[in-house]
């Protein structure tokens, strides 16, 4: 799996973006966000049960992410048709402010190193990458345990201050500057 300090890597994939007749589906890049950070978070299928909590909790959060000039984007090894599917037919999905990407080729799963070798889908991965597209924090849960938005938030908001964070450090208390 590519880990922090990697360089997260180059794609191409089809993404759902609006529930908008003609204007549901785009194609989104790597280099689609220039100078912002990215949060791109896997799930292992649509219509399922853990997937749709984090995928809604992440779509709250939006706003949040968008204050500190980060870009999510979701995505699964499922189509962009699938996609609009369960957006259409899943209240809490509906209205998502973020792309979903289709990797249906797992061609992006693959250089991740994040296809469940079991299952042959995305595992639950949570990748953020910095301005200049270099992965600075990866999170990987179980299939079957959802991941805590809040905490891919803190963990921005921590490599954003530049700083030495402490453990459980929040927005607003003091960082670490050590004696030189």
């Amino acid at each position: 799996m590519l880990g922090v300090g990697s360089k997260f890597p180059v794609f191409s994939l089809q993404a759902t973006v609006s529930l908008e007749r003609g204007k549901a589906f785009q194609t989104i890049s790597d280099n689609e966000y220039p100078g912002k950070w990215k949060v791109y978070f896997f799930w292992p299928k649509d219509f399922t049960f853990v997937c749709p909590t984090e995928i809604a909790a992440f779509g709250k959060l939006n706003n949040e992410f968008q204050e500190r000039d980060a870009q999510v984007l979701g995505g699964s090894t499922d189509s962009e048709f699938v996609h609009l599917a369960w957006r259409q037919n899943h209240p809490d999905l509906r209205d998502l402010p973020f792309p979903m990407l289709a990797d249906v080729k797992r061609e992006l799963c693959q250089l991740l190193g994040i296809l469940d070798p079991a299952e042959g889908v995305a595992q639950r991965a949570t990748f953020l990458v910095d301005p200049h597209n270099i992965i600075r924090f990866v999170s990987v849960n179980d299939l079957s345990v959802g991941r805590n938005p809040l905490e891919v938030l803190r963990v921005l908001d921590a490599l954003q201050t530049d700083e030495l964070c402490p453990c459980n450090w929040q927005p607003g208390q003091a960082t670490l500057h050590p004696a030189i």
